[in-house]
């Protein structure tokens, strides 16, 4: 008889600890949100650049592996010692930020089905290894445009 109390803490205790599992968003997984989308208006007829902020929340990384737009190839680079390369993913730490600016990561789309005009919006799908796609409307600013944020 001595044994239930025994048996009832570690069944108590054994449901706890469930309930502090890494299975929610907190730390297990990726919670994915985009912000500071935009296009500067191209100047070339075939290629124009692209800039956002994927921000993570959860717990865990994920990886950008590719984007893709009806309005042309759209590449992931990434600027290292002042070059551009292309590269086949990139990290959105867990609790941070993946962030495309001037200068630095950016989307490159290529062979341009229409030349966007400032005003009018572009439509992206970001594709993750973990997480589902996200699509994003990236508004085009001007040639010439610089956000206050900073990229």
């Amino acid at each position: 008889m001595s044994r239930f109390p025994l048996l009832a803490a570690a069944a108590v205790g054994a449901l706890v600890l469930t309930g502090c599992s890494d299975s929610g968003s907190e730390d297990g997984q990726a919670e994915l949100s985009v912000s500071a989308a935009y296009m500067p208006q191209p100047v070339s007829d075939s290629m124009a650049a692209g800039f956002l902020t994927i921000t993570n929340k959860g717990g865990a990384k994920d990886d950008l592996t590719s984007v893709t737009s009806d309005v042309g190839r759209v590449t992931v680079h990434r600027t290292v010692d002042s070059a551009m390369e292309e590269v086949k993913s990139l990290d959105v730490p867990a609790h941070g930020q993946l962030v495309f600016k001037s200068g630095g990561n950016h989307l490159m789309f290529e062979n341009l089905k229409r030349k966007p005009k400032q005003g009018e919006t572009v439509s992206v799908e970001l594709h993750f290894a973990k997480s589902g796609p996200v699509t994003v409307e990236m508004p085009v600013k001007s040639a010439t445009y610089s956000p206050k944020t900073g990229h």
